[in-house]
């Protein structure tokens, strides 16, 4: 999926919203685990409930690997599944050099055939650009993360004062552009947005942390929003275990029209729909 064609599909469901399908089989609804694949009845009815209302779902990888090659099965026939005017993004964090982050490539790119993929940018330059060397694909680097860890040496400072993460992203800019890089921003770091769309202020971001983490929709527009919206927002516990219940892909879908909603409103304020 190019840029423009993740504008268009911003502007037509006058939504920005990603669902994160990070599927647990401790989570899912009990009746399920009676199927043959419980992983894809759960995630083909969290697509059908919420296809019209993102625009892009991401299966978090770790999810299907711990299963083994049943959940390989699983995430293939999720991702075939997903509708092809949604964005698929890879949830995989991959980074090494060489022919290893070739065939990570190949792996979400070929045989997957998602449309993105994370990527952790320590070891450099030689560790990203495998990945983008496949036409019309993304890569989604890493940038500033939200979780308590980030503090470890995300905002360590050099002698100038300026922070790691910084760094990164004036560095890495230069690896891609605003056609095929992203970079993940965590929500409940609200300040940190405007620090990084300072720095990248073309790109798309994903935001994940709004929902169940606490983050703020309201504060993410305020400080990441772009000309083109430039915001990709993830949800995931919040939508795919809004119920246990045999009525969790209804209550999903409230879940996800609910975001969608306060997402519309925004889009309007902004004069982009």
């Amino acid at each position: 999926m190019t840029r423009q064609e993740l504008i268009e599909q911003i502007r037509s469901k006058k939504s920005f919203l990603c669902v994160g399908l990070d599927t647990d089989l401790d989570k899912i609804p009990a009746h399920l685990l009676q199927s043959e694949d419980p992983v894809f009845e759960f995630n083909k009815a969290i697509i059908d409930a919420t296809k019209d209302l993102c625009i892009a779902y991401k299966p978090n990888i770790a999810f299907y690997e711990a299963l083994g090659p049943n959940g390989w099965k699983s995430l293939k026939k999720t991702i075939d599944y997903i509708p092809s005017h949604c964005f698929t993004i890879a949830d995989a964090k991959r980074g090494d050099i060489g022919n290893t982050s070739v065939y990570y490539a190949k792996t979400f790119f070929e045989y997957l055939d998602c449309d993105a993929v994370t990527v952790a940018p320590y070891m450099g330059e030689d560790s990203v650009t495998p990945f983008q060397k496949f036409p019309g694909k993304w890569v989604v680097l890493l940038a500033l993360t939200s979780n308590k860890g980030a503090l470890d040496f995300q905002f360590m400072t050099d002698v100038s004062g300026e922070e790691l993460y910084k760094k990164v992203l004036k560095k890495s800019s230069k690896w891609g552009s605003d056609e095929n890089l992203m970079y993940v921003v965590g929500a409940t770091r609200a300040e940190g947005i405007a620090e990084v769309r300072k720095l990248v202020p073309n790109h798309f971001f994903l935001v994940p942390g709004v929902g169940a983490q606490g983050g703020s929709l309201e504060d993410v527009a305020s400080y990441g929003w772009n000309a083109d919206c430039g915001l990709l927002v993830n949800a995931s516990r919040s939508i795919i275990y809004a119920s246990s219940g045999s009525d969790f892909a209804e209550k999903a879908r409230e879940e996800a029209q609910n975001l969608q909603k306060q997402m519309e409103i925004i889009l309007k304020e902004k004069q982009f729909v």
